[in-house]
């Protein structure tokens, strides 16, 4: 094993939020040149606009699976650690430039047992010509000290402290907090709650594209909803302005077997939460199991069991046919601590293809082994059954060694399948895995006849997708009404408040609810910001009120309408209701109950409504009502019409007046 020379090399450890990638990018701007890898694309592709901003875009590159961005002025550039061109498969343009500087990010990852092997080979081979960095955590350190020995280490303490809050149910979780879940169904679920009941939230997951990524985070920072779902890809390093962190559970799919968050795991992700100088805190939700003591002091103490071993996989590799290949791959490690990586899905896929007779049959030489192994390394983005996965690798290996390039029609018609919007979140997340794979593989500049622009047509499709999984997220699972409502409460306590001509209520021009008659009906599900924006919502009412009140008075009988459940309704809303009354044919209008009608207008209202009842009853039982007082009945035809109607009159104009029955009102049993 050869391993550089450890002068000049820096190993800068210690806990989230000490300053670590911020130290190593200026470290890097201050040479002439310099390279940084970064665990995750999305990790990358940030600090690349990061630097962009600062360096402009000429002088910055970036090198992912997916994107290749590297103006030929550039002098910077950011990586993903397997894109580092330091390998036996690294970009042809960057294999033999040196850069003054090199910094690897979150090199504890040595120890995770799916990609543990590449940032070991970093460590041990990437190299600057003037300096080198690495950063991560403590736990790192002994194996560390045991493979660099002369390394120079500096340990840092967190910029701000990392408290736990408790368990809390999802309603009562602060604004700015970040729910960290295992699953994407359990993302789902918990951002669907979160929008019914706090307005919506912002989703970001590994599996998003940086596009679709920086949307939905754009939706948070910028204030347009306070909280933030996320898996676990949330912890390596992602900066946003968090101020709490809670975990939906405490169990993981390792891509082997449900198993326990380590404590460190779990700092990682809690640390998150305070950023620079604030403070943090940190806790779970009501679906997870309560944190024990000995773990809530871990991860505020930043305490924690050092690993025990790195994986590790020879990077010698033998090219002279498949078998030897193989072989190289199984080289045993050097050192006790270092575990072989015997199962990495390159190998796997390696492994698969040798199997087949149509490929070894295509081998003729040290060129197609290595070919051969440039297919294998293709990502599975897509996360499919092996098999499909392994289908397509080898048809692309049969198709570069009988042709020497894919075709165009192949690589269109792969391209066209994708170039669709349609479907729903899961349907673009599968696209967009698919695409990304094509992405990588227009990347290898050899494979195809127009590189460039298959790179551009992918990025296009790339683009768009991601575009259109950002609005079916954002629509999903965010509720713009009370975002925006959310946001005008937090710049200003006094909202406008306003109703259109068909009783819609509106608050600073989002709905809010209904006026429907005299009772106002809210629309906005519950949440902290729910009263706040129903008393602005009512203090916009009033006016609207004693129009209605006015109007509602002046109506002629025909406005009011008697159903046969007893309902009064006026202009299609039920206003009243009768009951029993002092009398048979004197039945007492009842006003549904509304808060917005002062003493006043009630009685307004209600005077209203006693002349419209007693001129409906006169209306319907006129003849009826003379029944009651058979001695009083009229002769001739003459009285006939005017009789029965004062009767009625006198009787509900004194129910109005003192509510008490007519001092002549017969029994209510009468006949």
């Amino acid at each position: 094993m050869s391993i550089h020379s450890s002068q000049s090399l820096t190993l800068v450890l210690g806990p989230t939020n000490t300053g670590k990638t911020h130290l190593a990018l200026e470290r890097m701007t201050g040479y002439a040149s310099g390279m940084i890898g970064f665990p995750l694309r999305l990790l990358a592709r940030e600090n690349y606009d990061r630097l962009v901003r600062k360096l402009g875009v000429g002088k910055v590159g970036l090198l992912t699976g997916e994107e290749r961005i590297l103006p030929a002025g550039a002098r910077y550039l950011c990586c993903t650690v397997e894109s580092m061109p330091i390998d036996a498969n690294a970009d042809a343009e960057l294999a033999n430039r040196r850069f003054d500087f090199v910094a690897v990010d979150e090199v504890q990852l040595a120890g995770d047992r799916e990609r543990g092997h590449v940032f070991t080979d970093r460590i041990l081979h990437a190299r600057g010509a003037f300096e080198t960095m690495f950063m991560g955590a403590e736990t790192a350190a002994p194996l560390l000290k045991a493979l660099l020995p002369d390394a120079k280490f500096e340990f840092r303490d967190r910029m701000s402290r990392l408290a736990y809050a408790g368990p809390k149910k999802l309603t009562r979780l602060p604004r700015r907090s970040a729910i960290v879940a295992f699953s994407a169904a359990d993302v789902y679920q918990i951002a669907e709650f979160v929008k019914r009941q706090r307005g919506g939230a912002a989703v970001v997951m590994g599996r998003l594209s940086p596009r679709t990524r920086n949307a939905q985070v754009e939706l948070y920072q910028n204030g347009d909803v306070d909280f933030l779902i996320a898996t676990d890809a949330i912890g390596m390093g992602l900066n946003l302005d968090l101020g709490h962190v809670a975990l939906s559970a405490d169990m993981k799919f390792d891509g082997r077997q449900m198993r326990k968050l380590l404590p460190s795991e779990m700092a990682q992700i809690a640390g998150r939460a305070g950023r620079h100088m604030n403070d943090g805190s940190f806790g779970v939700t009501d679906g997870c199991h309560a944190l024990e003591p000995e773990m809530i002091d871990a991860i505020e103490q930043h305490r924690f069991a050092p690993l025990r071993a790195f994986y590790w996989r020879s990077r010698d590799l033998a090219f002279s046919s498949i078998d030897q290949l193989l072989g190289s791959l199984e080289t045993p490690p050097p050192l006790p601590f270092l575990f072989r990586k015997g199962d990495a899905l390159d190998h796997q896929a390696l492994t698969a293809l040798a199997s087949r007779a149509e490929i070894r049959g295509a081998v003729s030489g040290a060129r197609d082994v290595r070919l051969l192994w440039a297919v294998a390394s293709i990502p599975d983005f897509r996360q499919s059954l092996h098999e499909n996965h392994y289908d397509m690798l080898a048809s692309i290996f049969l198709t570069l060694v009988a042709k020497g390039v894919l075709g165009n029609d192949m690589v269109a018609k792969a391209m066209a399948q994708l170039d669709r919007i349609d479907g729903d979140i899961d349907t673009l997340m599968t696209r967009l895995a698919y695409i990304r794979t094509w992405t990588y593989i227009t990347h290898r500049s050899d494979w195809t006849d127009n590189p460039n622009e298959w790179q551009d047509r992918a990025r296009s499709i790339e683009d768009r997708l991601s575009d259109c999984l950002h609005s079916r997220l954002s629509e999903r699972f965010v509720d713009k009404r009370a975002a925006h409502l959310s946001r005008r409460l937090k710049e200003t306590k006094n909202l406008i408040a306003s109703v259109k001509d068909d009783g819609t209520v509106l608050v600073e021009g989002e709905e809010v609810g209904r006026l429907d008659g005299f009772t106002f009906h809210p629309t906005l599900a519950d949440g902290e910001d729910k009263a706040p924006i129903l008393a602005a919502a009512r203090r916009g009412l009033p006016d609207e009120i004693e129009r209605r009140v006015r109007a509602f008075v002046a109506s002629a009988d025909p406005a009011f309408r008697l159903g046969p459940d007893g309902i009064v309704k006026w202009r299609e809303a039920e206003v009243a209701r009768l009951v029993k009354g002092d009398g048979l044919y004197v039945p007492r209008p009842e006003l549904v109950a509304s808060d917005l009608l002062s003493i006043d207008q009630t009685q307004r209202m209600a005077q209203r409504l006693v002349s419209f009842t007693a001129a409906h009853v006169e209306n319907v039982l006129g003849r009826l009502i003379i029944l009651e007082t058979p001695d009083a009945a009229p002769v001739g035809d003459n009285k006939s019409q005017t009789e029965p109607k004062s009767a009625a009159m006198a009787a509900t104009t004194a129910t109005a007046a003192d509510d008490r029955p007519a001092a002549d009102a017969p029994a209510a049993d009468a006949p």
